[in-house]
């Protein structure tokens, strides 16, 4: 295991070698040899999924190897589709040597049964869609294709994924090179793509599934539910990066997210309770004020408008918002007169 574990090791090594100049000397036997590396880690994925520490202890050694967790686990079940689109994309690839790729990522006469069908055609879609997501227009076209390609490649491996660590390290690692604004309008866009439901009670939606004789169904209310709890996973994992979503996105995307993911909700009536307790009431100016100016936080006039969203969001949302202010009222005195408290303040504004 020794042996396997410091060959896992060098699949960084062999995919940046094939995005560098170094490629241009390469023959047919030298990419031959690249792809028989290739296959040699899908088949270790292959061998090795079904055992969990074993999976686990190669994902270990694979991201060990590299500054950054791009690849994880799965990535050995990809090995021949990153690095066949690698080498797809390296001009510096010689013609002969291409063509080579080419047959080598075709499946033989005959053996087109035994071999991947998405191999050759998840190579075309990942590069046709980055292609056309430069040619979307507007930013919000942008925003949601890069939604759909994120949604995309979550169900592709997010049950494996779920299953061996909760979590897919190149998701961090790609949400995390992006501007914090522009990760926020991404996973926001993603979670608001995913039908109603599978984020509030995905086990009980998965059983429900397991017993139904709907095959197809299935798989995709499986795949919806694991896209979700991965993406609630990273968002709700570390508490600044979530008050950096609240802040970026207006109030009326967070309530229709809040009413969508109980899980999201929650997090979000701690953190507008949060916010609210620092405000404090400035008698000259008859009205609420932050006290530190330099927080990014939110105004009286922000939240206000936040918890009105919130309150006109469906039924058990608008009853969640209304027992939680009703209860820091409670807890902060319960005034019934403006100024004293601001939940008090919040409760007369959303009209209760």
């Amino acid at each position: 295991m020794d042996a396997v574990l410091r060959q896992v090791e060098q699949l960084p090594a062999l995919l940046a070698v094939s995005r560098s100049a170094q490629v241009r000397d390469w023959d047919c036997l030298t990419l031959d040899r690249a792809l028989e590396w290739a296959r040699y880690f899908q088949h270790l994925h292959h061998r090795f999924r079904a055992r969990p520490q074993l999976r686990e202890a190669l994902g270990r050694r694979l991201r060990r190897s590299q500054p950054l967790p791009l690849l994880g686990f799965p990535a050995l079940g990809r090995c021949p589709q990153l690095l066949g689109l690698a080498l797809l994309e390296n001009r510096a690839l010689p013609p002969a040597a291409c063509r080579c790729l080419l047959r080598g990522l075709l499946p033989p006469p005959g053996e087109g049964s035994g071999c991947d069908p998405r191999g050759l055609a998840l190579l075309a879609r990942r590069k046709a869609a980055a292609r056309l997501l430069a040619l979307v227009p507007g930013p919000e076209g942008q925003l949601q294709a890069e939604a759909r390609l994120l949604l995309g490649r979550l169900r592709e491996e997010g049950q494996e994924a779920a299953e061996a660590a909760g979590q897919l390290p190149w998701l961090r690692a790609a949400l995390e090179q992006l501007p914090q604004p522009r990760a926020c309008g991404v996973v926001a866009a993603a979670l608001a793509l995913l039908p109603q439901g599978c984020g509030t009670e995905q086990a009980g939606d998965t059983d429900r599934a397991a017993g139904s004789s709907q095959g197809g169904y299935q798989a995709g209310a499986a795949g919806d539910g694991c896209a979700a709890g991965l993406l609630l996973s990273w968002l709700l994992g570390d508490q600044e990066r979530f008050s950096a979503f609240c802040l970026c996105l207006p109030s009326s995307q967070l309530a229709f997210l809040a009413g969508h993911y109980s899980q999201l909700s929650r997090s979000y009536l701690d953190l507008l309770t949060s916010w609210g307790s620092r405000l404090v009431y400035d008698p000259l100016q008859g009205r609420w004020v932050k006290s530190c100016l330099d927080k990014a936080e939110l105004s009286w006039e922000e939240l206000r408008e936040r918890f009105i969203c919130l309150c006109q969001g469906p039924a058990l949302l608008r009853e969640q918002t209304q027992a939680a202010l009703e209860l820091l009222r409670t807890r902060d005195g319960d005034f019934k007169v403006r100024g004293l408290s601001v939940w008090t303040d919040l409760l007369m504004e959303v009209g209760y």
